[in-house]
Order: C-alpha cells, then sequence, then structure tokens
C-alpha cells in the first residue's frame, strides 16, 4: 500500500515516520550529532514561543480544576527548559549506540559472523502533561537512528506544538527528515496509534499509572514503561538521624509529583521513637501531610491513621504514609509485597544490612543511603531517559539509549554451505573471537 493509498491519515503519518527513520539509520555519527546541536538550537530560539504555550496550557487546565500532581508536571518554567536543551546536548556527547559490534566471531576460515547493534525503527511516545518529555525523548529517538510519533497530553497541546514546531525546524536544516518526528493532537489518535503493530516498533507511555495500564491492555505492539511508582524509604535500626531525615525529606519534598518520590517510610522499632519525632517536624513544615499505622501514632498522636489502601497507593502529592517494623526482614516484605519495583532505599551505617536489602529487594534501583530522586537518566548521565521501566526483562530503570536500539547478526561467507559441517567427514568449526 502506498501512502497516496491509505484509508487512515495516522496510518499515512506511520509510513512517513518509517521511510524517515530508514534514512536516519543510516546516517554517520557526526549527521546525527549535528542533527541533535541544531535542535538545540532551535529550541533557544524558539524559547520565548514555547514558554508563552505552555502559560496558555497551564491557564486552561486550572481552568479547567486539572489535579494538583498533574498541573505541577504540565508547567514548563525557563528553568526546566533550559535543563531540557542541556540535556539535548548532552546526549550528542554520548557514544553512538548504533553500529557497535557486539560480536565478531570467526566461524570457519572466510566465514565471519558479526552481531551489530541498529535502531528498532519506530518510537510511539505518549506522554500526559509534562512537555519537556518530548524534547528528551526526540533527542535520544535521533540519536539512536530512531523515529518518533508523540502523542501528549491534551493539557500540553499548545506546548507540545510549539516544541516539534522547533524541533523540525530545526531538522530540516540538517540532512535528517523532519517527517522522523511527528506529532498528533486528538485523543482517538491514541487507540488508533496503539494498533500500528505494522509501522510502529515500541510504545513508551509516561503519565499516572492508570494511564499506563490503559496503554498496557490496549496494544499488540511492545511496551516499555511502568503502571505505578510506589517508593519507599527504610530508616534501619543503624541508621544515622541527621542523614535520614534529611533523605526522608527530599524523597518526599523534592518534587512529589515524580514517580521516584517516596510514598511510604520504613522505621525500626528500635530508633521510631527517636526518629519519628524529629522527621514529622521535617516533613511538616515542608506541608507533608503524615498518616501512620497504630503504634507510629502513639509516636505522633496527630496524625491521621494508615490504612491498608495508603500502602498502596502512589500519592504523587505531599502525602506520606509511615509504619513501624521490627526487622529489616519485615520491611523488605513489606516493600516486596507493596512495591511497584521502581526505586527503593535504606538508610543504615550497618554494611551488611545494606547489602542484604540491595540484595533482595526486587526493585529496578534499590539505594543505600541516598534519595530515591536521584532515579533519573540525566542524574545516572544517560543525558536525558526515554522512561522508566519496572520490567523483570531488559531494558530497566531509566531507560536512555541503550533501550532504543536492537541488534542484527550479519554473516559473511565466501560460498560456505552447511552440508560441509555435518555427515561423516563433517568440517568443524574454529568459533574464534576476533574481537
Amino acid at each position: 500500500m502506498t501512502i497516496a493509498q491509505s484509508t487512515s491519515p495516522l496510518i499515512a503519518i506511520a509510513q512517513k515516520t518509517r521511510q524517515a527513520a530508514s534514512s536516519l539509520a543510516l546516517l554517520s555519527t557526526d549527521a546525527r550529532n549535528q542533527a541533535i546541536e541544531a535542535i538545540a538550537q532551535a529550541l533557544e530560539s524558539a524559547k520565548d514561543e514555547i514558554l508563552q504555550a505552555n502559560i496558555a496550557d497551564c491557564q486552561a487546565a486550572a481552568a479547567d480544576g486539572i489535579a494538583k500532581p498533574l498541573y505541577k508536571r504540565l508547567q514548563l518554567d525557563e528553568y526546566k527548559l533550559k535543563d531540557a536543551i542541556a540535556g539535548v546536548r548532552d546526549v550528542g556527547k554520548l557514544a553512538d549506540p548504533v553500529g557497535q559490534v557486539q560480536i565478531h566471531r570467526e566461524i570457519d576460515t572466510g566465514l565471519i559472523l558479526k552481531r551489530i547493534t541498529c535502531p528498532l525503527g519506530v518510537l510511539g511516545i505518549i506522554f500526559e502533561a509534562r512537555p519537556e518529555a518530548a524534547i528528551q525523548i526526540v533527542s535520544l529517538a535521533i540519536k539512536s537512528g530512531n523515529g518518533v510519533i508523540l502523542k501528549g497530553g491534551k493539557e500540553a497541546i499548545r506546548s507540545c506544538e510549539a516544541i516539534v514546531k522547533a524541533i523540525k525546524q530545526g531538522l530540516s536544516q540538517t540532512t535528517v527528515n523532519p517527517d522522523a518526528v511527528q506529532l498528533l493532537t486528538t485523543r482517538e489518535e491514541i487507540l488508533e496509534l496503539l494498533q500500528l503493530d505494522k509501522y510502529v516498533d515500541l510504545i513508551i507511555p509516561r503519565g499516572s499509572n492508570s494511564f499506563v495500564r490503559f496503554v498496557q491492555e490496549n496494544t499488540r505492539i511492545p511496551v516499555l514503561g511502568h503502571a505505578d511508582g510506589i517508593c519507599h524509604l527504610y530508616v534501619d535500626q543503624a541508621a544515622d538521624i541527621a542523614k535520614a531525615v534529611t533523605i526522608t525529606v527530599d524523597a518526599k519534598v523534592q518534587y512529589p509529583a515524580a514517580c521516584n518520590a517516596i510514598e511510604t517510610l520504613l522505621v525500626h522499632a528500635s530508633i521510631a521513637s527517636e526518629f519519628l519525632p524529629k522527621v514529622a517536624a521535617a516533613l511538616q513544615a515542608n506541608h507533608v501531610e503524615i498518616r501512620g499505622d497504630e503504634r507510629t501514632a502513639k509516636i505522633l498522636p496527630n496524625i491521621i491513621s494508615a490504612t491498608e489502601k495508603d500502602w498502596q497507593t502512589e500519592y504523587s502529592d505531599l502525602i506520606l504514609a509511615i509504619k513501624i517494623v521490627d526487622s529489616l526482614e519485615e520491611a523488605i516484605a513489606h516493600i516486596n509485597n507493596y512495591g511497584s519495583r521502581h526505586t527503593e532505599a535504606i538508610v543504615t551505617e550497618d554494611l551488611a544490612a545494606a547489602e542484604t536489602f540491595l540484595g533482595l529487594v526486587n526493585a529496578a534501583g534499590v539505594y543505600h543511603n541516598c534519595s530515591t530522586r536521584f532515579a533519573d537518566g540525566f542524574r545516572y548521565g544517560f543525558g536525558a531517559e526515554v522512561g522508566i521501566s519496572t520490567q523483570q526483562m531488559p531494558p530497566r530503570g531509566p531507560v536512555g539509549l541503550e533501550g532504543l536500539v536492537t541488534y542484527k547478526y550479519q554473516m559473511t561467507g565466501d560460498g560456505h554451505i552447511v552440508a560441509n559441517y555435518t555427515g561423516a567427514n563433517a568440517k568443524s568449526f574454529t568459533h574464534q573471537d576476533l574481537i
């Protein structure tokens, strides 16, 4: 079917994206890096237009009664935009993930096998609110040789249109076809995009747990993402109290709408009476609502009683559930039961306890004596991230360039046939690695 014969406008868009992606995959590292720099410059030139579009989006969203956590994700100020553009340039500095020879092996004399990294093809990115996600994802897609179809939330439509307009303008000055980047603008297009398994190779949803779950349940295309961000911080009996207070506040307060902010604080019973009043004072000074189990309420009598639902809830807000546990083992059991396999942390000066926690907690990220808020592609040195994956199979955790390439096997011979390697007089394989 040609583009002209397509019955669906979205199919035509997807075909154009795939054609542009095929050309992009063949470009040199320098050509793709030049395109990334052109994107950064175009975004800088369009800064005022982008910020004004975001102000309009925020005003409209506020009038519609948007939820507080979603509103925070929607806001794109000058500093966020500057950081996003810096992230684009950081991606340009990263090693090229395409064309890397992972295996170079002589199978027999004159018969050579290579395994070489290559782009996935076309990415379908569906995200709520956070417009800077479009910037991060496009830069990673171009660097890894992939085309990308973006679908932002309706609340961010003006911001996304301004961003993609600038990106396409930047690409038009390079050897990268601007058709490699597309933006969808209607809600109806989401379901149709999820059915385009012939043209789209990976779906990456970014948004609320219910939204991601919806995507996962309505497509045959592989999905990279996480449905929940229920993260925990466990304060062990051997914790440094001051250190634990500082880490707790950062992990909850620094950006509560983020999926790597903690939702539950677990505290060892032996230090609870000393630690809880101090951390509660620090949290309440930052307007955090505290909910706790019965044992916590005896130490902090003015808090809200926690229920079973609180251990299962991603608040994405200034709310924190607290539970007292009697052992490291109980803390690990609670995390493995209620956690979403995103990011979990322990505060302790006992290295054996830390090693046990890091080894037994099942999550994409397990931390010792630091905030869960470090779970981020930019902070990991990936330049940016396309999303965070909590699946057991790789890629896992913050996903950067390595999650956007696959590999193919290439073999070169000189008239070699399998028949010569079977039977009574079969030749032997040399299987000698050349790198």
